[in-house]
């Protein structure tokens, strides 16, 4: 899933240059809603009330990150955008202790504070932080609240329906926001490719791989997995995607990776729990 999810950057970064950012969300994500649902027609009907407003939350979350993280990448390397994108995996463990009253351990801060200094390297110019890199560092906020959600309120009988729910609503935000404007579709066979490949294995799937998943881990073990994901996008931004390693990147990006890294794995035994699932 992180190496399905990596492969999208260079991507979206190429196709960006010919199809407006809320267009291609708004058509990637149709694509999935009915992808999914053809694959899973009854999967709807067997979800409860409380999941299907869960859902709903989950997909305004998601929608509106995909909205600024895809809006940053316009504005910043593919490999860059990575990397800003993987800080949820650090803001993951402090928003489950605001929310959930998980406790905090001092190597947990003490990997805030290295992400942080990572994420300056990748990102200062002078001292200010590029729009493209804000953009894309909230979007990693909304992503940390949505692994949090679903470590609360997934249920793996119920994974697949809800990620249906989550992908209509996604679909829903990115179509109201970009309906004023019209819609521009992609222009030829390797753009639609693009978008197909990214809508069935990259949306569809791995959003539905990740909901089910986390009806059995909890959101920190679910994140040092994804921490995998800005290591990829770096990897066939560089393979694939023409950009070229700098020192720059690979000081930023190495300090981020430890960040996430030493806050998952050095203090499991403190935050590593079971969160409990929560009913609003």
């Amino acid at each position: 899933m992180t190496a399905c999810w990596g492969s999208t950057f260079f991507l979206i970064k190429d196709l960006l240059d010919r199809v407006p950012v809320l267009d291609f969300l708004a058509v990637r994500f149709a694509i999935a809603t009915v992808g999914l649902f053809l694959l899973a027609p009854r999967a709807l009907g067997r979800l409860s009330a409380a999941s299907r407003r869960h859902a709903v939350v989950l997909g305004l979350l998601y929608g509106v990150a995909q909205i600024l993280q895809t809006a940053g990448l316009a504005h910043t390397p593919a490999s860059v955008s990575g990397f800003i994108t993987g800080m949820y995996v650090v803001c993951t463990p402090l928003l489950a202790a605001l929310i959930l009253r998980t406790r905090i351990t001092a190597m947990t801060w003490g990997a805030v504070l290295l992400a942080t200094a990572g994420l300056a390297v990748l990102t200062l110019n002078g001292f200010s932080v590029g729009y493209g890199e804000a953009v894309t560092l909230v979007a990693a906020v909304l992503y940390a609240l949505h692994i949090v959600g679903l470590g609360a309120w997934a249920g793996a009988r119920q994974a697949m329906g809800m990620t249906i729910v989550q992908l209509f609503v996604i679909t829903v935000v990115c179509f109201a926001a970009t309906a004023p404007d019209g819609l521009v579709l992609p222009s030829n066979p390797r753009d639609w490719l693009s978008v197909v490949y990214m809508a069935l294995f990259a949306g569809a799937l791995a959003l539905a791989g990740q909901t089910w998943a986390q009806a059995h881990l909890p959101p920190t073990r679910t994140a040092i997995i994804m921490s995998m994901e800005p290591v990829f996008a770096a990897f066939f931004a560089v393979l694939l995607g023409g950009e070229s390693v700098t020192a720059r990147m690979a000081v930023g990006g190495l300090m981020v990776l430890t960040a996430m890294l030493v806050v998952e794995l050095a203090p499991r035994r403190k935050i590593e729990a079971e969160v409990p699932h929560i009913a609003v």
